[in-house]
C-alpha cells in the first residue's frame, strides 16, 4: 500500500475523508475572535491546528494503542460565525452544535465555549462537570465593558446553571486576576490547580485530584486553551503567561483521564501569526489527538 506523504494529506484534521456531521465523532472549526482582550488571530487557529495535525496521522497511539484514523471521526469544516457580532456568533455556534453527537471544536478564542455548552447542557438537561486546562479562570463578569469576552466565559456558565462548579476543576492558572474574581470562583465551589501547584506535586497527584472532582458517572467536559502551556512550548496565543505547563506534562495528564465520561472538548486560543516552527499548533492537534484516543481508553 502507498501511504500519502504527511504534507500531500486532505485540509482536514488528520486529513480525514469524511464530512458526514451524522459522525459519531465531529471535527468543527469556529473562526471566532473578537472578543480577545490582548493578541488577536485565533481565527485562523482551526486552519493551523488542521495542518499541525498531519504529523499525526497514519499511526497507533504510543499509549493507549490507538488508530485514531480509523475512529468514526469527520471533519465537517468550520461553523459560521457573524462578521463583528458577538451575541449573534455565540447563537449561531450553538444552534450549529446542537445537532451534532460528540464535538471536538478548534477555536478560535475561549468564548466559543459558552454556547457550546449551552447546547451540550440543554441536550443532556443536566450541569455538566469541566476540566478546564488554562492560564486564566475566565471567570471575570465582564472585560473592559465587553460581558462576552473570552475571560467570561465560566462566570456566564456557571451563573447559567450549565456547570456544576463542584464538579469543575482549572488546571495551570497563573494569570493576574482581580481577587474578587478568584473569591467568587473558589466560593462557587471551583477547584483551582495553578501553574506551580501542578509543578510542585507532579503529575500522577494532578490527575487524581481532577478524578476526584470529575467523578466517573456523570457527563463532563474538557476545555483546553492552549495558553495552559508556557510561552515556551506555546507561544502561539493572544495572552500568553510565563511558568506554565510544559508540553509534556499536559500530554501526561491527559493520558491520565481515562474512566471520566467526557461528551465533548474545545481547544482554544491558538493565534498562528504569533506561533514559531508551530509548535503551538501541533501541541494543539496533539492535545485533540490525545483526547480522541483517549475516549477508547479502558
Amino acid at each position: 500500500m502507498i501511504e500519502q506523504p504527511t504534507f500531500a494529506t486532505r485540509p482536514a484534521f488528520l486529513g480525514l475523508t469524511s464530512s458526514d456531521p451524522r459522525a459519531q465523532y465531529v471535527i468543527a472549526g469556529i473562526p471566532l475572535d473578537i472578543g480577545v482582550t490582548n493578541r488577536a488571530g485565533a481565527r485562523s487557529g482551526p486552519a493551523a491546528i488542521r495542518t499541525a495535525s498531519r504529523m499525526l496521522a497514519g499511526n497507533d497511539h504510543p499509549h493507549h494503542w490507538v488508530n485514531v484514523d480509523a475512529m468514526p471521526i469527520a471533519d465537517i469544516g468550520d461553523f459560521a460565525i457573524a462578521l463583528g457580532d458577538i451575541p449573534r456568533s455565540l447563537a449561531l455556534i450553538e444552534q450549529q452544535a446542537a445537532p451534532l453527537n460528540h464535538l471536538l471544536a478548534l477555536g478560535g478564542e475561549h468564548g466559543i465555549t459558552l454556547p457550546l455548552l449551552r447546547a451540550l447542557a440543554r441536550r443532556l438537561d443536566a450541569p455538566l462537570g469541566l476540566v478546564h486546562f488554562d492560564a486564566h479562570a475566565d471567570t471575570w463578569g465582564e472585560n473592559y465593558g465587553q460581558v462576552y469576552s473570552h475571560g467570561s466565559v465560566f462566570f456566564h456558565a456557571i451563573n447559567e446553571g450549565l456547570l456544576d462548579p463542584h464538579r469543575m476543576i482549572q488546571i495551570g492558572i497563573r494569570s493576574p486576576l482581580p481577587r474578587e474574581t478568584y473569591d467568587w470562583t473558589i466560593g462557587r465551589g471551583v477547584t483551582i490547580l495553578s501553574a506551580q501547584d501542578v509543578h510542585e506535586i507532579g503529575i500522577k497527584a494532578t490527575a487524581a485530584r481532577i478524578h476526584e472532582v470529575v467523578g466517573h458517572e456523570r457527563a463532563t467536559y474538557l476545555s483546553f486553551d492552549i495558553d495552559c502551556l508556557d510561552p515556551g512550548c506555546a507561544p502561539g496565543t493572544g495572552t500568553p503567561e510565563i511558568g506554565g505547563l510544559a508540553s509534556w506534562q499536559a500530554q501526561a495528564l491527559m493520558r491520565r483521564l481515562g474512566g471520566i465520561s467526557f461528551v465533548g472538548m474545545d481547544l482554544v486560543e491558538v493565534a498562528p501569526a504569533y506561533d514559531v516552527s508551530e509548535i503551538t499548533a501541533l501541541a494543539a492537534a496533539t492535545m485533540v489527538w490525545e483526547y480522541l484516543a483517549l475516549t477508547q481508553a479502558p
